[in-house]
């Protein structure tokens, strides 16, 4: 598995990124370690966490994945050199008062965040430091539409991109990348970059998988012509694309996954009754074309030129060696024309 170059940086990610939002509510620490240790074991060079973690955020679990992973390091020496390292900042609490008070996110939000982050993981230095959603109003986690209306915006762009350079320039953060943003927004983020001598970013965290292509609606060409990577996550529909729900939907036994067991995640963009009804047409074309649903859905983000690193989440060793050993399933033209025709008829409904 050779690795890829984010955006104009000099970071160097494998292809697949473990994603950790699972550790300290559905997993443990000590499996929480032992899952880390797998994935490096087996070639992955790539984490990513964040401060609002672990997820369902609350307040008694808030950064307690990133205390689990920084114990990991403690406790590996040389563990901390072989990975890179990502994390982000949340944008405004979107009712999570205890990550921050008030409704934005300032310059001096950002650098509090990150230097607590960098105490939690016990390292002097986060490899992507990004900003896990925007402090401006954006359609985004659902939201299928801009509202001017509902912009409470009070940090502009070119001061959260000062504070990200603050962190850079005191050897804090390599580099600095963008979540759940929108055309518009990765475009300013780049144009004040080069206009004032600030930090451009490298990458964009945004969702993509089978039941939501919404990156493809124009946010595909301005990463690939300003060399933004895409580091695409959810590439399992939050489970829904596993086939684990298509015979019960997502009340099933809590122990079947995280959709039947957080009653707050039902009500999200993957608890509609469109997003299952499409995860079981692409289940079932997967299962006619001798593949698992995993597979299919992994394969169309691993073999596809939008995304540089595909983040997995997952709770077990059985899961992790399943996402890992998808690397490499090819799908063929014919099962790509199904797939579009699929998209075609249901288009994103886990937008």
């Amino acid at each position: 598995m050779q690795t890829v170059r984010l955006g104009q940086s000099d970071l160097h990610v494998t292809p697949i990124c473990l994603g950790t939002m699972t550790f300290g509510e559905q997993v443990t620490e000590t499996d929480a370690h032992a899952i880390l240790d797998r994935a490096v074991e087996r070639g992955i060079n790539f984490i990513d966490t964040a401060e609002m973690y672990a997820v369902p955020a609350r307040a008694e679990t808030y950064g307690a994945t990133e205390s689990i992973i920084g114990r990991w390091f403690a406790q590996r020496p040389g563990m901390r050199q072989r990975v890179v390292l990502a994390s982000k900042v949340a944008g405004p609490s979107r009712g999570m008062p205890w990550i921050r008070e008030g409704s934005g996110m300032t310059g001096a939000d950002i650098i509090a965040s990150c230097e607590a982050s960098l105490r939690r993981l016990q390292t002097d230095v986060i490899d992507l430091y990004q900003i896990h959603w925007p402090e401006r109003h954006v359609p985004a986690f659902g939201i299928l539409a801009y509202d001017p209306s509902k912009e409470k915006s009070v940090t502009p762009i070119r001061e959260q991109l000062e504070a990200l350079a603050t962190l850079v320039r005191a050897g804090k953060v390599r580099a600095v990348g963008l979540s759940n943003e929108t055309p518009y927004g990765v475009h300013e983020f780049v144009r004040l970059a080069e206009e004032h001598g600030l930090p451009r970013v490298v990458s964009v965290q945004n969702p993509y998988c089978l039941i939501n292509r919404s990156y493809e609606n124009g946010l595909d060409e301005t990463c690939h012509r300003l060399e933004v990577s895409l580091l695409a996550y959810s590439p399992l529909g939050f489970g829904l694309l596993t086939g684990k729900y298509d015979d019960r939907g997502i009340d099933t036994d809590a122990s079947v996954g995280r959709m039947a067991k957080f009653d707050s995640m039902k009500k999200q963009r993957w608890g509609r009754p469109e997003a299952l009804e499409a995860a079981r047409r692409y289940n079932a074309l997967a299962r006619a074309h001798g593949l698992t649903p995993t597979q299919l859905a992994l394969a169309f983000c691993y073999d596809n030129w939008r995304v540089a690193s595909t983040i997995i989440g997952v709770t077990s060793l059985a899961q992790l060696d399943e996402d890992l050993d998808a690397w490499g399933t090819q799908l063929s033209p014919e099962l790509r024309a199904e797939i579009d025709r699929i998209r075609w008829a249901l288009r994103d409904p886990a937008q």
